[in-house]
């Protein structure tokens, strides 16, 4: 019976009762009642949506990449409101940037932040999932594209998921 009593996403339950309880007019017997059956039965019911865990093995390195990001995001901001002010023409370019990452929730990561840096956005996955269609909306080529995004975001992703 205590198997079926686990808790299969516990910090979307811990989410779901914190949530809960901010939603309750106060904390109360009922309230923490209603919210741990909450935490409990909807992530039971939505198990069969949720994918297999990612093998984040170096989790440590996150901050680092995320702080990456964001002084990326703000450079990038820059440089588009710089040659949106300058009149010159920027020099659009598809890429097919062939991917060394595996794990699903890695290409997403990667994916979202290439879409997140202005300038560049993720147009598709192929279906095997080797190859990220991207978007850069001022380059010099193709190959400084890939380059640039292999060194900043794909290495530091591969590093963390493996």
């Amino acid at each position: 019976m205590f198997d079926r009593l686990n808790f299969p996403q516990p910090w979307l339950s811990l989410t779901l009762f914190l949530v809960w309880q901010f939603l309750s007019n106060g904390v109360s017997g009922a309230s923490v009642v209603m919210g741990l059956l909450l935490a409990w039965l909807i992530p039971q019911l939505t198990q069969g949506f949720w994918p297999d865990r990612p093998a984040l093995t170096r989790p440590w390195r996150l901050p680092g990449y995320l702080l990456r990001v964001l002084v990326d995001i703000v450079i990038a901001s820059v440089t588009v409101a710089r040659l949106i002010l300058s009149g010159r023409p920027p020099k659009p370019v598809f890429v097919s940037y062939p991917l060394e990452l595996e794990q699903p929730m890695a290409i997403t990561i990667l994916a979202s932040t290439i879409s997140l840096t202005p300038g560049t956005v993720s147009a598709d996955v192929s279906d095997d999932q080797k190859i990220l269609l991207i978007h850069a909306l001022d380059a010099g080529s193709e190959q400084e594209v890939i380059d640039a995004i292999k060194q900043r975001y794909e290495k530091p992703l591969m590093e963390m998921f493996r």
